[in-house]
């Protein structure tokens, strides 16, 4: 398969060159997860791969308990369908336990981190609590939460299956509890998988509906697992595989690659940019899209490729060409930059 199909490829099974989404749930679905430390990018995301839906529509979703926000793959917060959280939490979790206890000692929470966790699981019995609540009830119960400790003690009970984000609180996002939020099988499931092969198959597969054609190195990349895990998802499924030769792999009986998609907006930290080792297809020489602080900044797709970045001062899109636009394309821009602005003001 040549360099220009695989793109191709690629778009498609991002929904970004075929029939777009119903819903972000939907959307969600096809992506498996999508980068959630930056909740107008998630949003942005969603808008970029459905039609019809608002921002208003994913805040709604996150209310039905359909779609949750919670550290997955590579210790990074992902807004992910419900009924994914125990596949993800099972599967991509236990390599994050050993960096996850090392900055627990050194923020200074050290062994009141099990403590800390029996904090914010009791707090979060009486419904939503916010970020701000959760810390007050730790520094009662006397553990640290000063500089990163808090973030480090959540991001703990959240490996531990107790908590994930749900529902908005204002402009906030609440924690609540995975056992009462989503119920007691899908935090009986959380842990380390019982057939882990198993679940690493349906990984495999799950990630290669929003990404094939990939190799067992761009799945690692995106999960945040070591390549053996990789490989062993992709071999527990090589009978629903074909062989595109090079180690690119694919889903049998996929749809033909879709023509390149109109000239649209993505939000920062958009999926097409985190979903394989190399992202060279998609930026070509921008590599500024990218900052050396891990800044994933919103950009302008032309014919499959990034060719503007944008931004939205008071509430109206900007956008600065990094390289030559066609009049149409500036034109397509525009166009799109208007259902941006209308897509988050609704």
């Amino acid at each position: 398969m040549k360099g220009a199909e695989t793109h191709r490829a690629r778009l498609t099974a991002q929904g970004l060159a075929t029939r777009p989404g119903r819903d972000p749930v939907e959307v969600a679905e096809r992506l498996l997860a999508i980068q959630g430390q930056d909740p107008r990018g998630a949003r942005l995301a969603v808008r970029a791969r459905s039609e019809g839906p608002a921002a208003s529509d994913v805040d709604r979703a996150l209310e039905e308990r359909r779609l949750v926000v919670t550290w997955v793959n590579r210790g990074t917060l992902h807004l992910i369908r419900a009924e994914d959280y125990p596949l993800l939490q099972a599967v991509t979790t236990p390599p994050l336990w050993t960096s996850c206890r090392t900055r627990l000692r050194q923020t200074g929470v050290g062994d009141r981190a099990e403590r800390g966790i029996e904090v914010v699981a009791r707090a979060l019995e009486d419904g939503p609590r916010t970020r701000a609540q959760l810390r007050d009830a730790l520094d009662s119960a006397d553990v640290p939460t000063a500089g990163q400790a808090l973030v480090h003690v959540l991001f703990y009970a959240s490996l531990h299956g107790v908590c994930v984000r749900g529902p908005m609180v204002g402009a906030e996002q609440a924690f609540v509890s995975v056992r009462d939020w989503l119920g007691p099988e899908a935090a009986a499931r959380t842990g380390p998988a019982g057939d882990r092969d198993a679940s690493l198959g349906e990984l495999a597969r799950r990630y290669l509906v929003g990404h094939g054609p990939a190799t067992a190195a761009d799945l690692a990349r995106w999960a945040g697992l070591p390549l053996r895990d990789a490989r062993a998802g992709l071999t527990a499924i090589s009978r629903r595989l074909v062989d595109l030769g090079d180690g690119l792999v694919d889903l049998r009986k996929r749809e033909e690659p879709a023509p390149l998609p109109e000239p649209r907006l993505l939000g920062a930290f958009d999926p097409l940019l985190l979903g394989w080792a190399s992202r060279e297809a998609v930026i070509g020489p921008h590599k500024g899209l990218v900052t050396t602080n891990g800044i994933f900044r919103p950009f302008a797709l032309v014919k499959g490729r990034a060719v503007s970045t944008w931004r939205l001062p008071k509430g109206k899109v900007e956008i600065e060409h990094l390289e030559k636009v066609t009049k149409k394309a500036a034109a397509g821009l525009e166009a799109d930059a208007t259902a941006v602005e209308a897509f988050l003001s609704t």
